[in-house]
């Protein structure tokens, strides 16, 4: 039966059962994702990021489990021995070098353990110092970046929720602290917790960690959040206006629950990613006052003064200057990279 032109009749032809392969044509289903899952897949596309990401892991992971089956220890002077006069030939050996006691062995027969980096004008493992001087760099960034997160977000977001006076005292400290030179303030600072801790932590827990690592850690939860708490202020200023913080203030939310609740986890990527390009800024910090003879306590090492140590036989072994400034180039270039790829990954205002 054919169909007329000026018809109000419905076509039945139109509703036939569709085929499989009529279905597999036009829906193309997406499987479910979150904001986190389709962050990672952003970030591991990005080749630069997702190689950095990799260096990280390698040079963290490195200096947590070498120092568990090398045979030198990073305080252990390989010419000294109780009762016995003081062996110098195990100073200032070069790479793959060995001292009159090593050489002897291998003389004899025995298996030594190279020194892949010599040893410093000690004669202690200048590999595992490095290993070690890593390990404190990188957990020192990570220490510090967290205080600065945990001030810089409870500021911040106090001061954008609230607003007023809160506010206008809050921004007006922040502006005072943005004005301070902060390299010398950071010296100023690192000098004076010094003196004033050594006394106070002697005898305690705290004296295994120094004086010198718990005036750092001050120094950057006094000066250091002041850039995230403007980020966090900034973010919460435009979020507070939103529909459902409304709503909750009409149900009687107190202001710290809705911060809590709501108002951070909706710039949690915003927090991540500052904290993720603060741990740079905290190991160079670390590294410059180290270098200065203000960062950790002897004979612990630091990338900073194995470098400051270095200095002395510059001359002869360049080499001991030149590793600890490569890796503290290649971690910082690394955590800025993979910090860069963060922000591309997981901020949404950046996304297609």
């Amino acid at each position: 039966m054919k169909k007329k032109r000026f018809t109000f009749h419905v076509d039945l032809d139109m509703f036939n059962p569709a085929s499989e392969k009529d279905k597999e044509y036009m829906v193309q289903m997406r499987e479910s994702s979150t904001f986190f899952k389709d962050g990672v897949k952003r970030l591991y596309k990005n080749k630069i990021a997702f190689v950095s990401f990799l260096v990280i892991v390698i040079i963290a992971v490195s200096s947590i489990v070498i120092p568990a089956f090398w045979p030198y220890s990073y305080e252990n002077q390989l010419g000294v021995q109780p009762g016995k006069p003081v062996d110098a030939s195990y100073n200032n050996l070069k790479p793959f070098e060995y001292g009159r006691t090593e050489q002897m062995k291998i003389d004899g027969g025995e298996k030594v353990f190279p020194h892949l980096f010599g040893t410093d004008s000690a004669g202690r493992d200048y590999f595992i110092r490095v290993v070690y001087g890593t390990r404190v760099s990188l957990a020192v960034g990570l220490f510090a970046s967290i205080i600065v997160l945990i001030i810089g977000t409870l500021i911040g977001s106090i001061s954008g929720y609230f607003g007023g006076k809160v506010d206008l005292i809050i921004m007006r400290i922040v502006d005072i602290i943005y004005s301070l030179p902060d390299m010398l303030m950071v010296i100023l600072l690192s000098a004076v917790f010094k003196l004033t801790l050594t006394p106070v932590i002697a005898g305690t827990p705290l004296e295994k960690i120094g004086a010198n690592i718990i005036s750092l850690f001050l120094v950057f939860a006094l000066l250091y959040w002041v850039s995230m708490s403007r980020l966090i202020r900034g973010q919460i200023l435009s979020l507070r206006e939103q529909e459902y913080v409304l709503s909750a203030q009409a149900t009687g939310a107190k202001g710290s629950w809705i911060i809590r609740k709501h108002l951070i986890p909706n710039c949690i990527s915003v927090v991540i990613i500052s904290a993720a390009l603060q741990i740079p800024s905290a190991i160079f910090t670390e590294s410059y006052l180290s270098f200065l003879g203000l960062g950790v306590n002897a004979p612990m090492p630091s990338l900073g003064s194995l470098a400051s140590e270095a200095l002395n036989g510059l001359s002869s072994y360049p080499y001991r200057l030149v590793i600890p400034a490569v890796v503290i180039s290649l971690i910082v270039l690394s955590l800025n990279l993979f910090g860069d790829g963060l922000r591309d990954a997981f901020d949404p205002k950046l996304n297609n």
